[in-house]
């Protein structure tokens, strides 16, 4: 792939994102190419060091803003015929509806994901606190002459410190998992606003 080709996929691959974002994202990576061809590299070699495109486009999309995808995409959006808002207004009751329903869903299983989490930390926190007071405890059982109650609390409390550390680990990957999720879930609602131009229109 030359230099030329490059950028003409890049820009269709940044089609839908605003203009001025665009524009500046082709002439960094065509002075990035000549660049490296001033540095020696051919020019298909001088591109294919730069990476991926479609990887480079979304790199682009998640440092863009969504209040900046949201104009674009109401600036992009054509005019609506009479029908059409017609059609809107009657059918309103049904789709915004539909809607509400849609995102009052996703905001409550994001709310359960959370509450899950906190729940787990809450239980490593009592287990963490029940095994440090299993072992502390022991001193004072031995000073009131009942050791073989200590040695069985400070098992109980080793235990639960194991235990703990455990659900410590099983905690960090929850929420590390439902952070990748929350990332994944905004990065596809601005993939939305970043759509193509109302037909074919090129950046």
């Amino acid at each position: 792939m030359n230099k030329q080709q490059f950028l003409n996929a890049l820009e269709v691959k940044l089609c839908g994102l605003p203009s001025e974002d665009a524009q500046k994202t082709l002439d960094f990576y065509a002075e990035m190419i000549d660049d490296r061809i001033d540095d020696g590299l051919s020019e298909e070699d001088a591109v294919a060091a730069i990476g991926n495109i479609h990887d480079i486009s979304n790199e682009i999309l998640k440092d863009i803003p969504m209040p900046k995808l949201v104009k674009q995409a109401a600036k992009n959006s054509r005019a609506l015929s009479a029908w059409e808002i017609v059609l809107l207004i009657l059918g309103s009751p049904i789709w915004l509806s539909l809607i509400i329903a849609a995102i009052a869903v996703v905001l409550s299983v994001y709310v359960v994901l959370w509450s899950v989490i906190i729940s787990l930390y809450a239980v490593f926190f009592s287990l963490a606190v029940c095994g440090i007071a299993g072992v502390f405890v022991f001193p004072v059982f031995a000073f009131m002459g009942n050791t073989v109650q200590g040695v069985f609390l400070i098992g109980c409390g080793l235990v639960c410190v194991g235990l703990a550390i455990l659900m410590f680990m099983v905690s960090n990957l929850a929420t590390k998992g439902i952070l990748w999720l929350s990332r994944k879930i905004w990065f596809l609602i601005k993939r939305c606003f970043a759509k193509r131009r109302g037909g074919n229109e090129k950046v």
